[in-house]
């Protein structure tokens, strides 16, 4: 049943992400506004030193544009490094000198990089004394976890990244000896177009599931049949008024420095 797909291009990644954002309540969890304005209401009068790590031209785009709208930045600089994760380690450690930060944030991100335990290793090394580190991952407790464990033989083989839950970061976390505290916080996605013939948001919300390019144009129909039982499963999605919802929970992780 296993098949190779091609993986989304990053002009159609950010295309389905913009899908799922718009179905799901992840952005009541995930700021999409920056935390540079909450800083500077907890720490009034204080300057704000920030830098941004992301690779997608479109994403960073965006990221500037909702600065260039905010108000009351004055405080705040911004230093941007169109780089992927590994990029910016090997940028740093070819420096004689190591910048600290107070406050790191990595939302969402761990499912792309090379190697999760040294990138978590080095971002962590990059703390300030009393620092924390904010990692913002798929629960264990979501319907990714489940479809991703127990069907896994319905997804595509792709290159489009890790399968990763907050279990994986806690047993890396566990490993290095480092203190952390975990925050549940429950989420939905509204996948119901995924089960209507022909529609384009169910098309963009299956590629962005299964990390892969037109999936339903491309993939054998056993396979499709599969995933879309598996998706229906109670351990992966709910029924709320004839819709259905995939869990979507999410693990706020706090680490120390």
């Amino acid at each position: 049943m296993a098949s190779t797909s091609a993986s989304l291009t990053s002009e159609e990644y950010v295309e389905a992400f913009k899908v799922f954002l718009e179905h799901s309540t992840e952005h009541q969890y995930v700021p999409t506004n920056g935390e540079e304005q909450i800083l500077q209401a907890e720490h009034p009068g204080v300057f704000v030193n920030t830098e941004i790590i992301e690779p997608n031209p479109q994403h960073v785009a965006a990221y500037k544009e909702l600065v260039n709208q905010a108000p009351d930045l004055q405080r705040v600089s911004f230093v941007w490094h169109q780089l992927t994760s590994s990029q910016y380690e090997q940028q740093v450690m070819e420096k004689s000198t190591q910048k600290k930060f107070d406050f790191i944030h990595m939302i969402q991100m761990l499912y792309r990089v090379e190697d999760i335990p040294n990138t978590i290793k080095f971002f962590h090394s990059c703390l300030d004394h009393h620092g924390k580190l904010l990692i913002i991952i798929l629960s264990e407790s979501s319907g990714w976890a489940t479809l991703w464990k127990k069907y896994r033989h319905c997804l595509p083989l792709t290159d489009s990244g890790h399968y990763v839950t907050s279990s994986d970061i806690e047993d890396i976390l566990k490993r290095f000896g480092v203190e952390y505290q975990v925050y549940e916080f429950p989420s939905d996605w509204d996948i119901t177009e995924c089960f209507i013939e022909g529609d384009p948001v169910g098309g963009h919300m299956i590629d962005f599931l299964t990390g892969t390019k037109n999936f339903l144009g491309t993939a054998p129909m056993d396979l499709k049949k599969c995933l879309q039982e598996a998706l229906c499963q109670p351990e992966c999605s709910s029924r709320k008024d004839g819709r259905i919802i995939l869990n979507n929970n999410l693990s706020m992780i706090v680490v120390e420095s």
